[in-house]
C-alpha cells in the first residue's frame, strides 16, 4: 500500500466511525450543526476568499478560460449564498427513521422498513468549490459521513472550507470526522478513494462525462452516476408550434452549462417547413450555433454541418444539434441511441403521441410540453439535491435527502421462534 493509499484509508476509517455515531442523532442535533456550519462560512468568508485567490491565480497561470475561472471564483457574496443554501437544508424534512412500510404478519411479528443513512459517501467533483459545502450539508442532514474529493484546481479553497466546517462541528454534538477532505490533489488520491471498498459505502461523481466514466470504470466502491446530460426536445407533428418554439429555446438557452440543458432538437418532417425557419432565426439571434443535418441546413446557410459526434455530444455551450425525423418512432430511436438517459421532452397536442413517447423513452425524466430545464430537485419540490442520477440503481432522477438513504427491516416479536 502506498503512502497516499494509507492516508486515504485512514480518513475513510475515521469517517466510518463518525458515520456510526452520526446515524442515530436527532434532527435537532443535525440542524443545529448545519446552522453552525452556515454561520462559520459567513464568519470566515474573508479567509475562504483569500484561499480561493490562490486557486484562481494558479488557474490564470495555467491558461484556464475566464468562464472556468468564474466557476472557480468565490466572493464574500457567493459565500453568503452558499451559507443560505445550507440554511435551506435545515428546513427540509429529515428522512432518517421514516417508516417506508409496516405491517403485522399473520404470526404476530411486527415488521417495519425504515430509512437509514447509506453510511460513508465519497463525493468526487470538479471545479466549483461551493459543492464542498453543499455536499457536506446534504450528507450530514441525511446522517451520512462525507469524504470530499474536489479537483486540484480548487484545492486551496476546498481545504479552507473544510477547515471552517470542521471547526463549526467541533462545537456541536456531531462528530467532526463527519466531514473530511480526502488528502492529496493527485489522481492517486482519487484512485485510492475509488478502491476503498469496505470503508466507503458509495461514490457519487459530480462533473463532466469524462470524470463520471472514469469513476465508473475504475471504482470498486459502488457508484451512483449523476450529471451527464445529452438531453433532447422532440417537436411532434401534432405540436402547437408556438409552445414548441418557447420550449425548445428555453431548454437550450436558459442556461448552457447545466446537465438538464437540451443538446439536440428533433423536428417531425411534417412541421419542419413551418417550424424550423422560426426556431433557427430565434436561436441565431441568441447566439446559438446550430449543427444540423442536410434537411436543416437547407433552411439556413449559417447552420454548421452536423457530424456523427454531434448527436452524442453534451455541449454545455451555445451549440445545438438539430435533425429532421420522419416519425415519432424515428425520434425515439434516435434518443435511445444517443441519449445519456437524463431528460427528454416531447411537444405535442396528441395524447396518443405523448403516451407513446413516455412509454418508449427510457430516461430518468420525460417532459410533455415542458422544458428539460425542470429536471431539478428544487423545481420538483424536493429541495436541495446531490445530483441527478441517470442510472436505475440505487436512485433515479433528482437525488434529494430520501435518495441519500437506504432502508433496513426492524422485526419485533414476543419470543417468536420458527
Amino acid at each position: 500500500m502506498s503512502d497516499i493509499e494509507r492516508e486515504v484509508h485512514a480518513v475513510a476509517e475515521r469517517a466510518k466511525d463518525a458515520a456510526a455515531d452520526l446515524a442515530p442523532l436527532s434532527r435537532a442535533v443535525k440542524d443545529e450543526a448545519l446552522l453552525a456550519m452556515a454561520h462559520a462560512l459567513v464568519e470566515h468568508a474573508e479567509s475562504i476568499v483569500a484561499a480561493n485567490a490562490e486557486d484562481t491565480a494558479r488557474a490564470r497561470e495555467n491558461g484556464q478560460s475566464e468562464a472556468m475561472i468564474d466557476r472557480l471564483s468565490l466572493s464574500v457574496e457567493r459565500i453568503e449564498a452558499i451559507a443560505d443554501a445550507v440554511r435551506e437544508i435545515v428546513e427540509l424534512p429529515d428522512p432518517v427513521g421514516e417508516v417506508v412500510r409496516g405491517k403485522v404478519l399473520p404470526n404476530g411479528l411486527e415488521l417495519h422498513q425504515i430509512r437509514v443513512p447509506l453510511g460513508v459517501i465519497g463525493i468526487i467533483y470538479e471545479g466549483r468549490p461551493n459543492v464542498t459545502a453543499d455536499a457536506a450539508a446534504l450528507c450530514l442532514k441525511s446522517g451520512n459521513a462525507a469524504l470530499l474529493r474536489g479537483s486540484s484546481s480548487a484545492y486551496s479553497s476546498n481545504t479552507r472550507i473544510v477547515e471552517v466546517l470542521r471547526g463549526a462541528l467541533a462545537k456541536t454534538g456531531v462528530p467532526v470526522d463527519a466531514v473530511q477532505l480526502v488528502p492529496g490533489a493527485s489522481r492517486d488520491s482519487a484512485q485510492a478513494l475509488m478502491r476503498a471498498r469496505g470503508l466507503v459505502d458509495v461514490l457519487i461523481p459530480r462533473g463532466g462525462g469524462a470524470l463520471i466514466q472514469a469513476v465508473v470504470r475504475d471504482s470498486t466502491v459502488p457508484v451512483i452516476e449523476t450529471g451527464e446530460g445529452n438531453c433532447h426536445v422532440y417537436v411532434d407533428a401534432a405540436a402547437d408550434l408556438d409552445k414548441a418554439l418557447d420550449v425548445a429555446v428555453n431548454a437550450k438557452t436558459q442556461r448552457y452549462s447545466t446537465c438538464n440543458t437540451a443538446e439536440t432538437l428533433l423536428v417531425h418532417k411534417n412541421v419542419a417547413d413551418a417550424f424550423l425557419p422560426d426556431v433557427l432565426r430565434r436561436l441565431r439571434e441568441l447566439g446559438v450555433t446550430v449543427h444540423g443535418d442536410p434537411k436543416v441546413r437547407s433552411y439556413d446557410t449559417e447552420v454548421v454541418e452536423a457530424t456523427e459526434e454531434d448527436w452524442s455530444t453534451e455541449y454545455l455551450s451555445a451549440d445545438l444539434a438539430v435533425k429532421v425525423v420522419d416519425s415519432l418512432d424515428d425520434a425515439v430511436a434516435h434518443i435511445r441511441r444517443y441519449s445519456t438517459a437524463h431528460t427528454e421532452a416531447i411537444v405535442t397536442d396528441s395524447q396518443a403521441a405523448a403516451r407513446r413517447f413516455v412509454a418508449r423513452v427510457d430516461s430518468a425524466a420525460v417532459m410533455v410540453n415542458a422544458s428539460t430545464r425542470f429536471t431539478d430537485g428544487g423545481e420538483f419540490g424536493f429541495g436541495a439535491e446531490i445530483g441527478i442520477s441517470t442510472q436505475k440503481l440505487h436512485a433515479r432522477g433528482p437525488m434529494g435527502l430520501p435518495e441519500m438513504t437506504s432502508t433496513k427491516y426492524v422485526v419485533t416479536g414476543d419470543g417468536h421462534v420458527r
